[in-house]
């Protein structure tokens, strides 16, 4: 298969090819196959959190201070009933974003099908890490998880060109420590 580099979102065959590259696109992943899709690779859940004070954001950043959490127990079965509200989710793979490369995470449609919502932030190109993001459940009636579930499609995209200066923000390299 040719090296196509134009701009554009990543075939599975070119995902294939950067998750063999050093480091890999997405390292840690529980089920190669089951998580590799046409056009992304599904991130599987790591740990909860609920949250337990304010977070604030300013303009310049020097106030910025993330709101406190507390991780939840999963049960015996790795599965966790969530009540309605917000949750801190994190993803158990490492992602390693080139600099020609930058991703979207996409909800499972099962969540929203469900009535929980993943809310995501752009990942920049250069980034390098375990992500997290905000788990939203809406059903009234809770939802019930299991450690290890897919819980969102991160979708690859590639920049016209690669940027001169990849992501350099605190959370560069977060979570990277295994549990």
């Amino acid at each position: 298969m040719p090296d196509d580099r134009r701009a554009g979102v990543l075939s599975r065959e070119q995902i294939v090819a950067l998750l063999a590259a050093e480091p890999p696109l997405v390292a840690g992943l529980r089920d190669r196959e089951a998580q590799l899709q046409p056009n992304g690779v599904d991130l599987t859940l790591d740990s909860v959190a609920a949250f337990t004070g304010p977070g604030t954001l300013t303009v310049d950043n020097q106030g910025r201070r993330l709101a406190d959490t507390e991780d939840l127990p999963f049960g015996v079965d790795d599965q966790l009933y969530l009540s309605p509200g917000p949750y801190l989710v994190r993803f158990a793979e490492t992602v390693n974003l080139p600099p020609d490369l930058m991703a979207y995470l996409r909800p499972r449609s099962t969540l929203l099908r469900s009535g929980v919502a993943l809310h995501t932030a752009v990942w920049d190109a250069g980034y390098s890490g375990r992500g997290a993001s905000l788990l939203v459940v809406y059903n009234p009636h809770g939802f019930r998880v299991q450690r290890g579930a897919r819980l969102g499609q991160l979708v690859f995209h590639r920049l016209a060109t690669a940027t001169a200066a990849g992501y350099d923000g605190i959370y560069q390299g977060e979570a990277t420590d295994r549990r």
